[in-house]
């Protein structure tokens, strides 16, 4: 019982990375029906920015955090604004290519600047440092900061959509462009926002998970922004509860995994999730089946 419910509050705490990097796919692909493969790099980007912060700074983690969220969200809306906004209305596969070049270019410009090497963060000290005894299982309270950050984003996140005048405007743009500027509501405006808020949450994801397990490198998006894709099409793409519970089922289904010492095969589990939902149930757990008329 104590094993299950270490591996659980594991699998909780990479399930809310997972989740933070899942809900900019699944926002960007609700909006514009796009895939953002650069997703997972700007998560990078954010883990070295909070790197710099405290490193060369002195920052704390939380205020890296908030440094990484607004320049990742500033990111996010270049990368929209001048790789994206021309090829609106190009083909699928034309944007397709367009987000794996900017996720390439992202990668090789960061290893230009800082190397291919791997960097440590610096240590945690005081309560992130220490360890606590739950039931006899063992939370940390690194783990804790990101599972109440996570929460506390996510919570925010969904107030923002839901309450706000912002909010009202992507979800009216997600149903229908041209109805939404009918409307009187900016389109560009409201894509590019949709953009920042997404790379924000990814840039919060890198820093939590460089001071979580204290090492970064240019390529470490890939398979974590991989893998929050599957989190993001097992929820239900496009549905936010979705990324945020195809997110938390990921990370425990990994840890879980991994505690029964098959970690090597952990990647390999993930993907055949995928796999099985694509072919069992295309739409995700909270999808719907939508009949189109042509």
């Amino acid at each position: 019982m104590e094993l299950i419910l270490q591996q659980l509050i594991n699998g909780l705490s990479l399930g809310s990375i997972y989740a933070l990097i899942a809900l900019g796919y699944t926002m960007i692909y609700g909006i514009i029906q796009l895939i953002n493969f650069a997703h997972g790099d700007v998560y990078m980007v954010g883990a070295y920015i909070g790197f710099a912060c405290m490193t060369i700074f002195r920052l704390d983690i939380f205020t890296s955090l908030i440094v990484a969220m607004a320049l990742c969200g500033v990111l996010g809306m270049v990368i929209e604004r001048v790789a994206y906004k021309p090829l609106r209305n190009s083909t699928r596969i034309a944007v397709l290519i367009t987000a794996i070049g900017v996720s390439l270019l992202l990668e090789y410009t960061m290893m230009y600047f800082v190397g291919a090497s791997v960097r440590s963060y610096p240590t945690q000290t005081g309560f992130m440092a220490a360890s606590f005894k739950v039931a006899g299982a063992t939370i940390s309270g690194m783990q804790i900061v990101i599972i109440g950050v996570s929460l506390f984003l996510m919570i925010a996140l969904q107030f923002i959509v839901k309450k706000t005048r912002m909010g009202k405007a992507m979800r009216a743009v997600s149903q229908d462009q041209d109805a939404a500027k009918l409307m009187g509501i900016s389109v560009d405006n409201t894509i590019s926002f949709t953009f920042i808020l997404g790379s924000s949450l990814a840039g919060a994801a890198g820093v939590l998970v460089g001071a979580y397990y204290n090492s970064i490198n240019p390529l470490m998006g890939i398979m974590p922004g991989l893998k929050a894709f599957v989190a993001a099409v097992l929820g239900g793409i496009g549905l936010i509860p979705g990324a945020l519970i195809g997110g938390f089922i990921i990370g425990i289904l990994e840890t879980i995994v991994s505690g029964l010492g098959f970690s090597t095969y952990r990647d390999a589990v993930v993907f055949f999730v995928l796999i099985i939902v694509l072919i069992f149930k295309p739409t995700g757990l909270l999808g719907k089946n939508v009949r189109e008329k042509v």
